[in-house]
Parts: structure tokens; sequence; C-alpha cells
């Protein structure tokens, strides 16, 4: 079946059809700019494309958007295996009923536009072998970084280059907590109270604080820059529940600021090449390009060996920003439906091995309160050799009976700091490591 080739009955002119699976914050823009914009759409794709029917959860709900009556069903199902529909959008999120009805969607003939991270994260592998068995377009800009252009940039721009690594700040809802900390000097807890009274935060924020929006999103970016598939779950996840004042002012002390990053990068070993791909807290220096990425913005660092290093910058969230992504994706497939072609699918050849987080190597900044007494400084230090931890600075501040001393490490293997932290601890000179935090951003020294 191609129904791209279908006529509209009055006129004679080729119509692309659209259904749309959710109408919240996203789903409203999409739908107010396929009206708004019908004219410029029709003469980008070379037809017009007249959404028949959205689907929600409920027929009276308030929306930001007045849509005709005859459009809005509870049935999504019968929606996507409509013989009339072109296009599928689904922005309805999370895992089902999306993905049964993505997959109903190409079976039925239709291309499809997704924002769903959670879903391609999980289970993408599924989506794009179904893709591939129906002929049709699988798209999903939308799902990395709302309005920015990087998914394509991965998969086509940058086809020809050899990606080594992907640095981003994914998250605008912990980037503007971390900010807010950095800027006025604030406790997490109250930054978190001001990020939801401004909106930027949900009530239940726990997908974004504890990483695992982020987690999802560098998944999808691990395994369109490295050609391997790579799932949430291979993702290593940390959170920023505990981040303190103190950590903040530490990094400050560096030189440096505190990001959630999303990290995935080729890893060359023993054994060849891996990919390491993982979210946690670092430390970055001001003088990086990231470390300028204020409030809810996202920005994505992508190195290459031809093209260099590149940088992505722009509002990450939002409903009109993600419904352009949204769009030019849709109109992408628009015009591959019209020409009947299909575009770019997966790209899994590599098949690399993801490496587990123990054995990533990165810097650390490690702060631990000790006795203020002569020798322990010598004995700490030779706990990091014993663990093969090599030390790059350490510096000692004297509080009357105890001290702290703060440790920045060259680079070392995640487990063998994770040793060396469990070893410190066990020391009775060592009243607490109070604070693990990684280092990014800049070279060994």
């Amino acid at each position: 079946m191609d129904s791209g080739s279908d006529t509209a009955h009055d006129s004679g002119v080729k119509r692309l059809r659209v259904a749309l699976l959710g109408c919240g914050s996203v789903g409203s823009q999409v739908a107010r700019l396929l009206h708004e914009q019908a004219g410029d759409l029709e003469a980008r794709v070379g037809a017009p494309v007249e959404l028949v029917g959205v689907a929600v959860r409920r027929l009276d709900a308030p929306r930001e958007v007045d849509l005709p009556t005859e459009l809005l069903t509870t049935d999504a199902e019968a929606l996507v295996r409509r013989d009339d529909v072109d296009l599928v959008v689904e922005v309805i999120g999370g895992i089902e009923p999306a993905r049964s009805l993505i997959l109903a969607a190409l079976e039925h003939g239709a291309s499809v536009v997704t924002a769903n991270k959670a879903l391609l994260a999980e289970d993408g592998s599924t989506l794009f072998a179904a893709a591939e068995k129906a002929d049709r377009d699988l798209y999903y800009e939308a799902a990395v970084a709302g309005a920015i252009p990087i998914i394509r940039p991965l998969r086509e721009s940058l086809a020809g280059d050899r990606v080594t690594r992907v640095l981003g700040i994914v998250n605008g809802t912990t980037n503007f907590i971390l900010d807010k900390m950095d800027t006025t000097g604030a406790g997490f807890t109250e930054t978190l109270e001001e990020a939801q009274a401004l909106g930027y935060a949900e009530a239940d924020p726990t997908a974004d604080i504890e990483g695992f929006d982020a987690a999802a999103k560098a998944a999808i970016l691990a395994s369109l820059a490295f050609h391997t598939r790579v799932t949430a779950a291979d993702v290593h996840r940390e959170g920023i529940v505990d981040i303190s004042a103190s950590d903040i002012a530490g990094a400050r002390d560096m030189g440096c600021v505190v990001k959630l990053l999303a990290i995935c990068e080729l890893v060359e070993g023993d054994h060849g090449t891996a990919v390491s791909a993982r979210v946690h807290p670092a430390m970055i220096p001001r003088s990086h390009p990231l470390a300028s990425v204020r409030e809810a913005y996202n920005a994505v660092f992508v190195e290459s060996e031809a093209a260099g290093q590149l940088m992505f910058y722009g509002p990450g969230a939002g409903g009109a920003p993600t419904a352009s992504a949204v769009l030019g994706d849709l109109v992408t497939a628009a015009r591959n439906r019209l020409s009947r072609v299909r575009g770019v699918g997966e790209s899994a050849y590599a098949q690399l091995p993801v490496l587990s987080m123990g054995e990533t190597t990165t810097r650390y900044h490690v702060q631990i309160d000790v006795d203020d007494r002569t020798g322990v400084l010598a004995a700490v230090a030779q706990v990091f050799a014993e663990h093969e931890v090599s030390i790059q600075t350490v510096r000692q501040e004297g509080r009357g009976v105890d001290a702290q001393l703060v440790v920045v490490s060259h680079r070392a293997s995640d487990a063998a700091l994770a040793a060396t932290v469990e070893a410190l601890r066990a020391k009775e000179y060592v009243h607490d490591v109070s604070s693990v935090m990684r280092v990014e951003g800049e070279s060994d020294q």
C-alpha cells in the first residue's frame, strides 16, 4: 500500500494525511503549526499535508489549541490502522501503548515521526526493524535536545566522518538547578523548588534529577555516533540529588563548574575499540564551551576525526521548540513518501562492546576529612598509590583538630577510584570522604 499516491477528491492533487498521537504541550504545537504553516509546508513538501485525526485520552480535556471535534478520537489503534493515513506523529511518550501504536502504523504502511526518547532507548531495535520491513521511515529528531538539530548531523552530515566523542548537557531541568546553585550559592532543595515554581521541573522531578531522562538520550546519541546498539540499560547513570553547595564551591575553587553530562565516547584498549556511555555530574573548566550553557538550555559537543569539534546549542525542551523538530522530520518523511523512497535507517554495523563503568577512565576531585597531624597526607597518598590512582594535585586546609584534603587525580579507572575511596574510609585517620566528583573536559596533565 502506498497511500501517498492517493488524490484529494476535490482537486486531483496528491494529499498526504497525518495522524497525530497525543495532544499535550508538544502535540498541540504540532497541530497548530500544521494549520498555520499549511501553505509553506505544501510548498516545501510538494503536496498538501493534512491533519486527519488526533488521538487523545479524553475528548473534553482542555487543550492549548482549538481542534475540530471530528478530528479527535480516543481510539488510537483504529487511527493508526486507517488506510488513508500516510504519516503518524507519536508524541504521547512512554513505552506502551506507544510501541504497539508505532509498530501498527508501520505495519499498515505509514511512516512515523516520534519524540519518544524512552522507547527508542529501551527498544529502538524493534522499531527500526519494523520500519525496514515495512520500507517506511522512522524519524526522531525531537527525541534528543528539543529543537537542537543533533540527530540528523550524527546520522547524515557526519556519516563520512569518525565521531570519537559526544559530550552533552541534554536535560534543561538539571542544568537550571546546577546553574542557579553556582550563581547564587543556594542549596539543591531550594533551587529545585524554584525550578518547579517556574515550570522548569515537574511536580515529580525524578526522571530529570535522577538522570533517567539524560540516560535515555545518551543511549540514542551513542547508538548513532558509534553505529552500535546502545540501550538505556547500558548507560551508567547518576543524578544530581547529592550535589551540595560545598561541591559547587569546590568546583569554583578549581576554576570549574558542575554540569550533569551525557558522555559517549570511543575507548581504545588492549582488546580493541569499545563504547563508553554514562551520565553523571562532573566538573568542567569554565573555559569549556559547555560551561557557558546557562539556565534550562541544552548543548551537545561533538568531536570527530575530520570535522574536529562541533557544538550544537539551543532550547532543549518546550512545546514549540520540540514541535519544530517534529515538523522538520515530518517534511522529510512526507517528501520521501511522494518520491517513493526511504530515508536513512538504523546503522548498527559496528556492534562494538559497551564498557562497564568500572572500566571507564576519567579524572577525579576527591574531598577527604582527616586528622590534622603529621604523616596523614603521606598516608593518604600511599592509599592512592596502592590502588594505582596517580595524584595530580593536592591541597590541604587545616580546621583545628581536623583538616580537609582536596585531591585531584590523573586519569584512572572508576573501579580503581572506588577501591581507593573504600580503603580510605576504613582508615582511622579519615573522618569522611565527603565528596567524589569526576573532572571532564580537559586533558590529563
